[in-house]
Protein backbone atom coordinates (compact mmCIF):
# COMPACT_ATOMS: atom_id res chain seq x y z
CA UNK A 1 0.00 0.00 0.00
CA UNK A 2 1.52 3.31 -1.06
CA UNK A 3 2.33 5.69 1.76
CA UNK A 4 0.74 8.98 0.67
CA UNK A 5 2.08 10.74 3.77
CA UNK A 6 5.75 10.24 2.93
CA UNK A 7 5.85 11.64 -0.60
CA UNK A 8 8.12 14.54 -1.44
CA UNK A 9 5.38 17.16 -1.79
CA UNK A 10 3.28 16.26 1.26
CA UNK A 11 1.38 19.38 2.46
CA UNK A 12 2.82 21.48 -0.39
CA UNK A 13 -0.23 22.53 -2.38
CA UNK A 14 1.27 24.97 -4.88
CA UNK A 15 4.32 25.31 -7.08
CA UNK A 16 5.55 28.19 -4.95
CA UNK A 17 5.16 26.16 -1.76
CA UNK A 18 7.09 23.29 -3.26
CA UNK A 19 9.91 25.55 -4.37
CA UNK A 20 10.11 27.28 -0.98
CA UNK A 21 10.31 23.99 0.85
CA UNK A 22 12.69 22.07 -1.40
CA UNK A 23 15.04 24.94 -2.23
CA UNK A 24 15.01 26.89 1.03
CA UNK A 25 13.65 24.97 4.02
CA UNK A 26 14.31 21.27 3.67
CA UNK A 27 18.05 21.21 4.24
CA UNK A 28 18.36 23.79 7.00
CA UNK A 29 19.93 22.54 10.26
CA UNK A 30 17.85 22.21 13.42
CA UNK A 31 18.35 24.05 16.69
CA UNK A 32 16.21 22.17 19.20
CA UNK A 33 16.04 24.70 21.99
CA UNK A 34 13.48 22.81 24.10
CA UNK A 35 13.08 19.08 24.47
CA UNK A 36 12.97 16.33 27.06
CA UNK A 37 15.56 13.97 25.60
CA UNK A 38 17.70 12.05 28.07
CA UNK A 39 21.21 13.51 28.49
CA UNK A 40 22.39 10.09 29.65
CA UNK A 41 21.23 8.41 26.45
CA UNK A 42 22.96 11.08 24.36
CA UNK A 43 26.22 10.98 26.33
CA UNK A 44 26.44 7.18 26.22
CA UNK A 45 25.49 7.09 22.52
CA UNK A 46 22.75 4.63 23.39
CA UNK A 47 21.73 1.96 20.89
CA UNK A 48 18.04 1.06 21.06
CA UNK A 49 17.08 -2.60 21.25
CA UNK A 50 13.94 -2.36 19.14
CA UNK A 51 11.21 -0.08 17.82
CA UNK A 52 9.18 -0.32 21.00
CA UNK A 53 12.01 1.15 23.05
CA UNK A 54 12.86 3.99 20.68
CA UNK A 55 9.33 4.83 19.53
CA UNK A 56 6.73 3.90 22.13
CA UNK A 57 8.41 4.01 25.54
CA UNK A 58 7.61 7.34 27.22
CA UNK A 59 5.43 8.69 24.39
CA UNK A 60 2.25 9.78 26.14
CA UNK A 61 0.79 11.11 22.86
CA UNK A 62 0.63 7.53 21.58
CA UNK A 63 -0.47 6.19 24.96
CA UNK A 64 -3.52 8.47 25.06
CA UNK A 65 -4.57 7.36 21.59
CA UNK A 66 -4.14 3.68 22.43
CA UNK A 67 -6.25 3.99 25.57
CA UNK A 68 -8.96 5.79 23.60
CA UNK A 69 -8.88 2.96 21.04
CA UNK A 70 -9.52 0.42 23.80
CA UNK A 71 -6.01 -0.99 24.16
CA UNK A 72 -5.42 -2.50 27.63
CA UNK A 73 -2.73 -0.82 29.73
CA UNK A 74 -0.69 -4.03 29.63
CA UNK A 75 0.18 -3.21 26.01
CA UNK A 76 0.92 0.46 26.72
CA UNK A 77 2.90 0.83 29.94
CA UNK A 78 2.52 -2.71 31.26
CA UNK A 79 4.56 -5.91 31.05
CA UNK A 80 3.67 -7.05 27.54
CA UNK A 81 6.56 -7.99 25.25
CA UNK A 82 8.01 -5.24 23.04
CA UNK A 83 6.59 -6.81 19.86
CA UNK A 84 3.15 -7.05 21.44
CA UNK A 85 3.24 -3.35 22.32
CA UNK A 86 4.37 -2.43 18.82
CA UNK A 87 1.59 -4.52 17.30
CA UNK A 88 -0.96 -2.85 19.57
CA UNK A 89 0.25 0.52 18.30
CA UNK A 90 0.15 -0.65 14.68
CA UNK A 91 -3.48 -1.70 15.15
CA UNK A 92 -4.23 1.72 16.61
CA UNK A 93 -2.62 3.81 13.86
CA UNK A 94 -5.45 3.46 11.28
CA UNK A 95 -7.83 4.76 13.96
CA UNK A 96 -5.80 7.97 14.32
CA UNK A 97 -6.87 9.49 10.97
CA UNK A 98 -7.13 13.30 11.34
CA UNK A 99 -5.08 13.16 14.53
CA UNK A 100 -1.52 14.49 14.03
CA UNK A 101 -0.25 11.12 15.22
CA UNK A 102 -1.12 9.67 11.82
CA UNK A 103 1.09 12.20 10.05
CA UNK A 104 3.87 12.01 12.64
CA UNK A 105 3.92 8.22 12.54
CA UNK A 106 4.54 8.04 8.82
CA UNK A 107 6.94 10.96 8.69
CA UNK A 108 8.97 9.28 11.44
CA UNK A 109 9.00 6.01 9.51
CA UNK A 110 10.18 7.91 6.44
CA UNK A 111 12.96 9.68 8.34
CA UNK A 112 15.21 8.12 9.35
CA UNK A 113 14.05 4.58 8.45
CA UNK A 114 13.26 5.14 4.79
CA UNK A 115 9.83 3.50 4.99
CA UNK A 116 7.93 5.29 2.22
CA UNK A 117 5.82 2.61 0.56
CA UNK A 118 3.90 1.24 3.54
CA UNK A 119 1.25 2.59 5.87
CA UNK A 120 1.52 1.18 9.37
CA UNK A 121 -1.33 -1.14 10.31
CA UNK A 122 -1.83 -4.66 11.59
CA UNK A 123 -0.93 -6.29 8.27
CA UNK A 124 2.28 -4.30 7.71
CA UNK A 125 3.43 -4.28 11.34
CA UNK A 126 5.69 -7.34 11.18
CA UNK A 127 7.53 -6.20 8.07
CA UNK A 128 8.06 -2.67 9.42
CA UNK A 129 9.10 -4.05 12.82
CA UNK A 130 11.76 -6.28 11.27
CA UNK A 131 13.06 -3.74 8.74
CA UNK A 132 13.37 -0.94 11.29
CA UNK A 133 14.81 -3.16 14.03
CA UNK A 134 17.55 -4.25 11.63
CA UNK A 135 18.46 -0.62 10.94
CA UNK A 136 18.68 0.14 14.66
CA UNK A 137 21.86 -1.94 14.73
CA UNK A 138 23.61 0.54 12.41
CA UNK A 139 25.81 3.36 13.78
CA UNK A 140 23.56 6.02 12.23
CA UNK A 141 20.74 4.91 14.56
CA UNK A 142 22.41 5.44 17.90
CA UNK A 143 21.31 8.53 19.78
CA UNK A 144 24.24 10.58 18.52
CA UNK A 145 23.89 9.09 15.05
CA UNK A 146 20.24 10.10 14.86
CA UNK A 147 21.00 13.66 15.94
CA UNK A 148 23.63 13.89 13.22
CA UNK A 149 21.36 12.35 10.60
CA UNK A 150 18.61 14.87 11.39
CA UNK A 151 21.09 17.78 11.22
CA UNK A 152 20.53 18.81 14.83
CA UNK A 153 23.11 21.51 15.47
CA UNK A 154 22.18 22.04 19.12
CA UNK A 155 19.87 20.28 21.57
CA UNK A 156 18.74 21.74 24.90
CA UNK A 157 17.70 19.21 27.50
CA UNK A 158 15.45 20.01 30.48
CA UNK A 159 17.22 19.76 33.82
CA UNK A 160 16.34 20.32 37.46
CA UNK A 161 18.58 22.67 39.48
CA UNK A 162 19.72 19.70 41.60
CA UNK A 163 20.91 17.70 38.57
CA UNK A 164 24.64 16.99 38.57
CA UNK A 165 24.97 17.60 34.80
CA UNK A 166 27.45 14.73 34.75
CA UNK A 167 26.15 13.52 31.40
CA UNK A 168 26.57 16.96 29.83
CA UNK A 169 30.11 17.02 31.16
CA UNK A 170 30.82 13.53 29.83
CA UNK A 171 29.44 14.42 26.43
CA UNK A 172 31.46 17.64 26.27
CA UNK A 173 34.60 15.68 27.19
CA UNK A 174 34.07 13.48 24.13
CA UNK A 175 34.89 16.47 21.95
CA UNK A 176 31.91 16.02 19.68
CA UNK A 177 32.02 18.36 16.71
CA UNK A 178 28.46 17.59 15.61
CA UNK A 179 25.48 18.27 17.85
CA UNK A 180 26.01 20.55 20.83
CA UNK A 181 24.14 19.46 23.97
CA UNK A 182 23.43 22.09 26.60
CA UNK A 183 21.29 21.98 29.75
CA UNK A 184 18.27 24.18 30.44
CA UNK A 185 17.46 25.23 34.02
CA UNK A 186 13.94 24.01 34.98
CA UNK A 187 13.24 25.07 38.59
CA UNK A 188 9.58 24.02 38.79
CA UNK A 189 10.09 22.04 42.00
CA UNK A 190 11.51 25.14 43.69
CA UNK A 191 8.02 26.66 43.32
CA UNK A 192 5.91 23.54 43.92
CA UNK A 193 4.75 24.49 47.41
CA UNK A 194 1.27 22.94 47.29
CA UNK A 195 2.74 19.80 48.87
CA UNK A 196 4.78 21.05 51.86
CA UNK A 197 6.29 17.64 52.63
CA UNK A 198 7.57 17.15 49.09
CA UNK A 199 8.82 20.73 48.99
CA UNK A 200 10.73 20.33 52.26
CA UNK A 201 12.40 17.22 50.86
CA UNK A 202 13.31 19.11 47.72
CA UNK A 203 14.88 21.90 49.78
CA UNK A 204 17.11 19.29 51.43
CA UNK A 205 18.16 17.95 48.04
CA UNK A 206 18.80 21.47 46.77
CA UNK A 207 20.97 22.22 49.78
CA UNK A 208 22.97 19.05 49.20
CA UNK A 209 23.49 19.94 45.53
CA UNK A 210 24.60 23.47 46.52
CA UNK A 211 26.81 22.10 49.31
CA UNK A 212 25.12 24.16 52.00
CA UNK A 213 22.47 23.94 54.69
CA UNK A 214 19.27 25.82 53.85
CA UNK A 215 17.72 27.22 57.01
CA UNK A 216 15.73 30.21 55.73
CA UNK A 217 14.48 31.97 52.62
CA UNK A 218 17.71 33.94 51.94
CA UNK A 219 19.57 30.63 52.16
CA UNK A 220 17.09 29.09 49.71
CA UNK A 221 17.75 31.87 47.19
CA UNK A 222 21.49 31.54 47.74
CA UNK A 223 21.31 27.83 46.95
CA UNK A 224 19.30 28.47 43.80
CA UNK A 225 21.83 31.08 42.71
CA UNK A 226 24.71 28.68 43.32
CA UNK A 227 23.03 26.10 41.13
CA UNK A 228 22.26 28.79 38.54
CA UNK A 229 25.97 29.66 38.52
CA UNK A 230 26.86 25.97 38.23
CA UNK A 231 24.57 25.50 35.25
CA UNK A 232 26.04 28.59 33.59
CA UNK A 233 29.56 27.21 34.06
CA UNK A 234 28.37 24.06 32.29
CA UNK A 235 27.07 25.86 29.22
CA UNK A 236 23.46 26.55 30.22
CA UNK A 237 22.00 29.67 28.67
CA UNK A 238 18.27 29.02 29.04
CA UNK A 239 15.76 28.59 31.81
CA UNK A 240 12.33 27.06 31.44
CA UNK A 241 9.21 27.13 33.59
CA UNK A 242 6.21 24.85 33.28
CA UNK A 243 3.47 26.88 34.98
CA UNK A 244 -0.31 27.06 35.03
CA UNK A 245 0.11 30.83 34.73
CA UNK A 246 2.74 33.38 35.67
CA UNK A 247 2.73 34.77 39.21
CA UNK A 248 3.05 38.46 40.02
CA UNK A 249 1.24 39.09 43.29
CA UNK A 250 2.46 41.94 45.48
CA UNK A 251 4.44 40.73 48.49
CA UNK A 252 6.71 41.84 51.28
CA UNK A 253 9.98 40.09 52.04
CA UNK A 254 8.84 39.36 55.60
CA UNK A 255 5.81 37.50 54.24
CA UNK A 256 7.98 35.29 52.03
CA UNK A 257 10.38 34.53 54.87
CA UNK A 258 7.46 33.53 57.08
CA UNK A 259 5.96 31.37 54.35
CA UNK A 260 9.26 29.59 53.81
CA UNK A 261 9.53 28.89 57.53
CA UNK A 262 6.09 27.27 57.44
CA UNK A 263 7.11 25.17 54.47
CA UNK A 264 10.24 23.90 56.18
CA UNK A 265 7.99 22.83 59.05
CA UNK A 266 5.85 21.00 56.45
CA UNK A 267 2.85 23.18 57.21
CA UNK A 268 0.55 24.13 54.32
CA UNK A 269 0.27 27.65 52.96
CA UNK A 270 -3.03 29.31 52.24
CA UNK A 271 -3.93 30.35 48.70
CA UNK A 272 -2.63 33.90 49.06
CA UNK A 273 0.63 32.73 50.64
CA UNK A 274 1.15 30.32 47.75
CA UNK A 275 0.62 33.08 45.18
CA UNK A 276 3.00 35.45 46.95
CA UNK A 277 5.71 32.83 47.44
CA UNK A 278 5.61 31.77 43.80
CA UNK A 279 5.65 35.41 42.70
CA UNK A 280 8.75 36.12 44.79
CA UNK A 281 10.71 33.08 43.63
CA UNK A 282 9.78 33.53 39.97
CA UNK A 283 10.90 37.15 40.06
CA UNK A 284 14.25 36.29 41.66
CA UNK A 285 14.91 33.55 39.11
CA UNK A 286 14.04 35.92 36.25
CA UNK A 287 16.53 38.47 37.60
CA UNK A 288 19.23 35.78 37.66
CA UNK A 289 18.48 34.97 34.02
CA UNK A 290 18.82 38.61 33.04
CA UNK A 291 22.09 39.02 34.88
CA UNK A 292 23.66 36.17 32.92
CA UNK A 293 22.16 36.99 29.54
CA UNK A 294 20.04 33.84 29.45
CA UNK A 295 16.79 33.27 27.59
CA UNK A 296 13.83 32.51 29.86
CA UNK A 297 10.91 30.38 28.70
CA UNK A 298 7.40 30.20 30.16
CA UNK A 299 5.24 27.24 29.18
CA UNK A 300 1.79 28.27 30.37
CA UNK A 301 -1.62 26.68 30.64
CA UNK A 302 -1.32 22.94 31.28
CA UNK A 303 -3.74 21.35 33.74
CA UNK A 304 -1.67 18.41 34.88
CA UNK A 305 -2.34 15.07 36.57
CA UNK A 306 -6.11 15.15 36.21
CA UNK A 307 -6.54 11.43 36.91
CA UNK A 308 -5.38 10.78 40.47
CA UNK A 309 -5.93 7.03 40.23
CA UNK A 310 -3.61 6.76 37.25
CA UNK A 311 -1.16 9.22 38.80
CA UNK A 312 -0.85 6.85 41.75
CA UNK A 313 -0.38 3.85 39.45
CA UNK A 314 1.88 5.30 36.76
CA UNK A 315 3.23 8.63 38.00
CA UNK A 316 3.29 12.00 36.18
CA UNK A 317 3.85 12.57 32.45
CA UNK A 318 1.96 9.45 31.44
CA UNK A 319 -0.85 11.00 29.42
CA UNK A 320 -3.31 12.49 31.91
CA UNK A 321 -2.74 16.21 31.36
CA UNK A 322 -4.97 18.61 29.42
CA UNK A 323 -5.47 22.22 28.39
CA UNK A 324 -6.34 24.55 31.27
CA UNK A 325 -8.29 27.80 31.34
CA UNK A 326 -6.23 29.93 33.72
CA UNK A 327 -6.03 33.72 33.79
CA UNK A 328 -3.04 34.54 31.63
CA UNK A 329 -2.94 38.16 30.45
CA UNK A 330 -2.98 40.23 33.64
CA UNK A 331 -0.39 38.28 35.70
CA UNK A 332 1.88 37.92 32.67
CA UNK A 333 1.74 41.65 32.05
CA UNK A 334 2.49 42.36 35.71
CA UNK A 335 5.51 40.07 35.78
CA UNK A 336 7.02 41.36 32.55
CA UNK A 337 6.42 44.96 33.57
CA UNK A 338 7.89 44.38 37.03
CA UNK A 339 11.07 43.10 35.40
CA UNK A 340 11.16 45.72 32.65
CA UNK A 341 10.74 48.61 35.09
CA UNK A 342 14.28 48.11 36.38
CA UNK A 343 15.63 46.89 33.02
CA UNK A 344 15.84 43.31 34.31
CA UNK A 345 13.79 41.61 31.60
CA UNK A 346 15.74 38.88 29.84
CA UNK A 347 15.02 37.60 26.36
CA UNK A 348 11.75 35.75 26.86
CA UNK A 349 9.72 33.11 25.03
CA UNK A 350 6.09 32.63 26.06
CA UNK A 351 4.13 29.51 25.06
CA UNK A 352 0.40 29.09 25.55
CA UNK A 353 -1.47 25.78 25.65
CA UNK A 354 -4.97 27.20 25.32
CA UNK A 355 -5.56 28.45 21.75
CA UNK A 356 -7.92 31.13 23.04
CA UNK A 357 -4.76 32.90 24.26
CA UNK A 358 -3.01 33.15 20.87
CA UNK A 359 -3.84 36.81 20.38
CA UNK A 360 -3.08 37.54 24.04
CA UNK A 361 0.46 36.25 23.54
CA UNK A 362 0.93 37.84 20.13
CA UNK A 363 0.00 41.27 21.47
CA UNK A 364 1.66 40.92 24.89
CA UNK A 365 5.14 40.49 23.46
CA UNK A 366 4.83 43.79 21.59
CA UNK A 367 4.47 45.65 24.89
CA UNK A 368 8.04 44.82 25.90
CA UNK A 369 10.08 44.86 22.69
CA UNK A 370 12.74 47.50 23.24
CA UNK A 371 14.84 47.50 20.08
CA UNK A 372 17.92 46.08 21.79
CA UNK A 373 17.45 42.59 20.30
CA UNK A 374 15.43 41.51 17.29
CA UNK A 375 12.43 39.63 18.63
CA UNK A 376 13.52 39.99 22.26
CA UNK A 377 10.06 38.82 23.35
CA UNK A 378 8.85 35.76 21.45
CA UNK A 379 5.43 34.16 21.06
CA UNK A 380 6.65 30.58 21.23
CA UNK A 381 5.81 27.86 18.78
CA UNK A 382 2.52 25.96 19.04
CA UNK A 383 3.04 23.65 21.99
CA UNK A 384 1.95 20.17 23.10
CA UNK A 385 -1.72 19.76 22.15
CA UNK A 386 -1.31 22.57 19.60
CA UNK A 387 1.71 21.36 17.60
CA UNK A 388 -0.47 20.09 14.76
CA UNK A 389 -1.52 21.71 11.49
CA UNK A 390 -4.45 23.71 12.85
CA UNK A 391 -2.63 24.79 16.01
CA UNK A 392 0.56 25.77 14.21
CA UNK A 393 -1.32 27.69 11.54
CA UNK A 394 -3.29 29.64 14.15
CA UNK A 395 -0.10 30.51 16.01
CA UNK A 396 1.58 31.62 12.77
CA UNK A 397 -1.46 33.69 11.79
CA UNK A 398 -1.75 35.40 15.18
CA UNK A 399 1.95 36.25 15.22
CA UNK A 400 1.83 37.46 11.63
CA UNK A 401 -1.18 39.71 12.23
CA UNK A 402 -0.02 41.25 15.49
CA UNK A 403 3.76 40.94 15.45
CA UNK A 404 6.54 40.08 13.03
CA UNK A 405 6.59 36.49 11.79
CA UNK A 406 9.95 37.27 10.19
CA UNK A 407 11.56 37.45 13.67
CA UNK A 408 10.11 34.13 14.93
CA UNK A 409 12.64 31.60 16.30
CA UNK A 410 10.63 28.71 14.88
CA UNK A 411 9.88 25.13 15.84
CA UNK A 412 11.08 22.88 18.64
CA UNK A 413 10.41 19.21 19.45
CA UNK A 414 9.31 19.32 23.12
CA UNK A 415 9.63 15.54 23.01
CA UNK A 416 11.16 12.59 24.85
CA UNK A 417 11.65 10.69 21.59
CA UNK A 418 14.72 10.71 19.37
CA UNK A 419 12.38 10.08 16.43
CA UNK A 420 10.45 13.35 16.84
CA UNK A 421 12.62 15.52 14.62
CA UNK A 422 10.29 15.18 11.63
CA UNK A 423 8.08 17.61 13.56
CA UNK A 424 10.44 20.28 12.25
CA UNK A 425 9.77 19.02 8.73
CA UNK A 426 6.04 19.11 9.46
CA UNK A 427 6.30 22.73 10.60
CA UNK A 428 8.50 23.73 7.67
CA UNK A 429 6.16 22.19 5.12
CA UNK A 430 3.20 24.02 6.65
CA UNK A 431 5.10 27.33 6.77
CA UNK A 432 6.09 27.01 3.12
CA UNK A 433 2.57 26.06 2.13
CA UNK A 434 1.12 29.15 3.84
CA UNK A 435 3.64 31.51 2.28
CA UNK A 436 3.56 29.81 -1.12
CA UNK A 437 -0.22 30.07 -1.27
CA UNK A 438 -0.06 33.77 -0.44
CA UNK A 439 2.61 34.34 -3.10
CA UNK A 440 0.35 32.79 -5.72
CA UNK A 441 -2.66 34.76 -4.53
CA UNK A 442 -0.72 38.01 -4.75
CA UNK A 443 -0.90 38.72 -1.00
CA UNK A 444 2.88 38.80 -0.69
CA UNK A 445 5.47 39.32 -3.46
CA UNK A 446 6.34 36.37 -5.67
CA UNK A 447 9.99 37.00 -4.82
CA UNK A 448 11.74 33.79 -3.84
CA UNK A 449 14.89 35.51 -2.65
CA UNK A 450 12.80 37.63 -0.25
CA UNK A 451 10.37 34.97 0.98
CA UNK A 452 12.91 32.15 0.86
CA UNK A 453 15.27 34.13 3.08
CA UNK A 454 12.46 34.65 5.56
CA UNK A 455 11.72 30.91 5.54
CA UNK A 456 15.35 30.08 6.29
CA UNK A 457 15.46 32.69 9.04
CA UNK A 458 12.42 31.16 10.75
CA UNK A 459 13.64 27.60 10.28
CA UNK A 460 17.16 28.20 11.55
CA UNK A 461 18.94 31.55 11.47
CA UNK A 462 16.70 33.44 13.89
CA UNK A 463 17.23 30.77 16.53
CA UNK A 464 20.96 30.66 15.86
CA UNK A 465 21.19 34.42 16.38
CA UNK A 466 18.82 34.49 19.36
CA UNK A 467 20.26 31.82 21.61
CA UNK A 468 23.66 32.57 23.14
CA UNK A 469 24.86 28.95 23.19
CA UNK A 470 25.44 28.65 19.43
Amino acid sequence: MANSIAHADFLLESRSARRLYHEYAANMPIIDYHCHLSPALIATNHRFANMQEIWLAGDHYKWRAMRTAGVPEKFITGDAEPWEKFLAWAKTVPKTLRNPLYHWTHLELKRPFGVTELLLNESTAKRIWEECNEKLSHPDFTTQGLLKTMKVEAVCTTDDPIDSLEHHQAYAAQGNTGTKMVPAFRPDKAMAVENPKAFAEYVKALGKAANMMIRDYPGFLKALRKRHDYFHANGCRLSDHGLETTYAADYKEAEIKAAFKKLLAKRPLNEMEVAKFKSAVLFELAVMDHEKGWVQQFHLGALRNNNTRQLTLLGPDTGYDSIGDFEIARPLSRLLNRLDTNDQLAKTIIYNLNPRDNEVMATMIGNFQDGTVAGKLQFGSAWWFLDQLDGMKKQIDALSNMGLLSQFVGMLTDSRSFLSYPRHEYFRRLLCNILGDEMERGLIPSDFALVGTMVQDICYRNAKNYFPFV
